[in-house]
């Protein structure tokens, strides 16, 4: 069955192993949508994280988020945890210095009142790799981000540094969707952004 790039539409051809696609115009790896998870089997995967809230090792993982968004923003900001799962870990981080975070997952946290709001920037930690529909969720979060805000996406790239089918990021059943800096480039110009910042993990967008 064919499939097209959920980013930026181009028909998947050529192929990095039995599970992955690479698109030829946006540089992803996509995940073939025939060995996608059930959305039963997605959650029970998460349930296995342990993202504690009062969990070290979590917090200064997710420190690059933490300090961005305390250098760019005060307190009566508002900010949204998409994917927050079960542990906001960054969102609690932050709201212990009275900063204004909603919360959204479509898990464990699926009011979707964040719809109703406007932000001032919007942070994803270890979810944009999780998207079946990446092309939709970037246009869903730009319309909720207000002008000159900050999308915030912490995720692994992938830098060749190592074969693709040996790299640990790629063996999670869940992830469908790599990102790589051509992919990055990419968003920029078809979504009309300035990009701040990409490495490894940290990415981050100015509208």
């Amino acid at each position: 069955m064919e499939m097209d790039c959920p980013l930026c539409g181009t028909v998947l051809e050529r192929r990095a192993d039995a599970v992955y696609f690479i698109c030829t115009k946006c540089g992803a790896y996509v995940k073939d949508r025939k060995l996608y998870l059930s959305p039963e089997m997605e959650k029970a995967r998460y349930d296995e994280h342990n993202n504690d809230v009062h969990d070290a090792g979590y917090r200064i993982f997710t420190a690059p988020i933490v300090r961005t968004v305390l250098g760019h923003y005060k307190p009566q900001h508002l900010g949204l945890d998409y994917g927050c799962g079960p542990g906001p870990v960054i969102a609690k981080q932050l709201k212990d210095r009275n900063y204004r975070v909603v919360l959204y997952d479509p898990f464990f946290h699926p009011d979707e009142g964040y719809l109703d709001n406007q932000y001032d920037y919007i942070f994803g930690c270890e979810v944009f790799e999780h998207f079946h529909r990446p092309k939709t969720e970037l246009h869903k979060l730009l319309r909720l981000l207000k002008p000159n805000g900050r999308l915030l996406i912490m995720t692994h790239i992938f830098a060749f540094d190592v074969p693709f089918d040996n790299w640990y990021y790629r063996r999670d059943p869940t992830h469908v969707f790599i990102y790589t800096g051509q992919t990055i480039k990419y968003i920029q110009g078809a979504f009309g952004l300035t990009l701040e910042r990409m490495d490894d993990r940290l990415i981050v967008f100015k509208k």
